[in-house]
């Protein structure tokens, strides 16, 4: 495992440093284009900037991350089944601590992990993954998510998306100054006034294609850290098919995630915005296809590594797969597990469930009449008396009811 974690950033370090470089270029030419002869303070003012951005994700990016998303933690008791699938996979995993739980109330089906060490962690689900997927098909996708941060993906994608919207920031700003000021000029020279107008449309050209270029190359980083996050969630269930059923449930879904945003959508197992044009999938999804990937965890034979390898040649045609060569090497046969645990949960089960998780989180108390009726009681309605619609039987509501 390390071994494979230590490939992955190998292979994300060469575009890394491409949006690390064309972060200076962007702060050295929207500086000299304004300032002749100031791009290096340019530099200077870019790395500042993404150091004091960098810093902030660093202390708090979790929890603006799931602030942002809506998500509310929960407990066992408001979720048992969630849980013991979490317990499950940490163990199965090796991250040593189990991550927070949370839920957001969304019916779009999906899931995202954040996370800066493995003894800081969080996994946040949908109320309609909760309510669409059977036990198997969620550990899937928790088994997915877990590898994210056992192979520190998640670290990555949020420092990347930082230096991304820091390329951002900046060509606005200079692209906004632009039409406020008019650039100094480097010198009274023809010479002079030749080389400032090259540096001047240079600049204008960086400023309006940085910010795409970032953007292109945060999602080729999330589309790769996809496939190998697919494979170790396949090796820690050793059930690929769990996992294939449940991203098969998540893209029929038609339901748009409200919360989620181009900077947070490579964070979630499935592309949660609206899919691109075809022909340009390969270069603007967060995502690889997921058809793809499904029929990859299907043509495997086992949970191992090479078996995913070997699938992902098999279906893309490409000769070369995703798992490092480090990874391959290392006798891992992991046979597909054949006895699975049966969930007699029904979809209705499966929907009340999430939708009574949400309740109580939102303070509201349950009361369960004599004649079979389920009262949802608000807050405000704490120390009163109900009646019940059905039966007339009153009910004094308790402030500390569970």
């Amino acid at each position: 495992m390390w071994e494979t974690i230590r490939e992955n950033r190998r292979r994300t370090l060469f575009l890394a440093a491409l949006m690390a470089l064309l972060l200076m270029l962007t702060g050295y030419f929207a500086v000299e284009m304004l300032e002749p002869g100031a791009g290096a303070f340019g530099v200077f003012l870019a790395v500042c900037l993404w150091i004091f951005l960098s810093t902030v994700t660093w202390f708090q990016g979790d929890n603006i991350l799931l602030a942002v998303s809506g998500a509310r933690e929960i407990q066992r008791n408001d979720h048992p089944v969630l849980f013991n699938v979490v317990e499950e996979m940490t163990i199965a995993s090796g991250l040593g601590k189990m991550p927070r739980i949370y839920i957001m109330d969304e019916e779009a089906p999906n899931a995202f992990a954040v996370g800066r060490s493995s003894s800081s962690t969080a996994v946040a689900v949908t109320k309609g993954l909760l309510s669409r997927l059977d036990r198997d098909e969620l550990q899937g996708v928790i088994a997915h998510e877990l590898s994210h941060i056992k192979n520190r993906d998640v670290l990555l994608m949020v420092m990347v998306g930082v230096m991304m919207g820091a390329i951002v920031i900046i060509a606005d700003i200079a692209m906004r100054t632009m039409f406020y000021r008019s650039p100094r000029s480097r010198s009274s020279s023809r010479k002079g006034n030749e080389a400032q107008l090259v540096i001047m449309l240079i600049g204008l050209i960086l400023i309006i294609v940085a910010p795409l270029l970032a953007e292109l190359i945060y999602f080729a980083i999330s589309r790769k850290r996809e496939y190998l996050a697919d494979a170790c969630g396949a090796q820690f269930t050793r059930y690929p098919e769990g996992l294939a059923r449940a991203l098969e449930k998540i893209s029929s879904s038609s339901i748009k995630l409200k919360s989620a945003s181009k900077a947070t959508a490579p964070m979630y197992i499935a592309n949660p915005l609206s899919v691109t044009a075809r022909g340009l999938s390969n270069l603007t999804s967060t995502h690889p296809p997921i058809s793809e990937r499904i029929k990859i965890l299907r043509a495997m034979g086992g949970g191992s590594y090479k078996e995913y390898d070997q699938a992902y040649k098999k279906i893309t045609g490409r000769p070369v797969g995703v798992i490092p060569f480090s990874a391959l090497a290392q006798k891992e046969d992991v046979a597909a597990a054949e006895i699975r645990k049966v969930d007699t949960r029904t979809s209705v089960d499966r929907m009340r469930s999430a939708t009574d998780v949400l309740w109580r989180i939102s303070g509201y108390t349950t009361i369960v009449c004599a004649c079979g009726t389920k009262l949802k009681i608000p807050p405000a309605l704490a120390n009163k008396k109900i009646t019940c619609p059905h039966c007339g039987k009153i009910h004094e509501v308790s402030s500390n009811r569970n």
